[in-house]
């Protein structure tokens, strides 16, 4: 498989799980987390394994990284085939009332 694949929240679950898979299968990931040391041993893991995977920190509350990172995968791998928005943002407080 020659993809380039951007991943979001995938330091752990199945986003992690997808990472493996896709670098498995010969795709370029870039991926991201908030959780720094998760993300560096799985992209230590995929690397290990003959994969090709960069993660980049980042949070999905935050438009500014998330632009950010996907420009950093876009020119880290020359483009982008595949997107798995992943990621989930739980909103501890509900926004609306009765």
């Amino acid at each position: 498989m020659d993809k380039t694949v951007l991943i979001t929240g995938a330091t752990s679950g199945v986003g992690r799980a997808a990472a493996v898979a896709f670098a498995g299968q010969g795709a370029k990931v870039g991926f991201c987390g908030r959780r720094e040391r998760l993300g560096m041993q799985t992209e230590r893991e995929i690397r290990r394994a003959g994969g090709e995977a960069t993660y980049i920190r980042a949070d999905v509350r935050r438009p500014d990284q998330v632009r950010s990172f996907v420009d950093r995968v876009v020119e880290t791998y020359g483009g982008l085939d595949v997107a798995l928005n992943n990621a989930g943002i739980q909103n501890p407080s509900p926004t609306c009332t009765r």
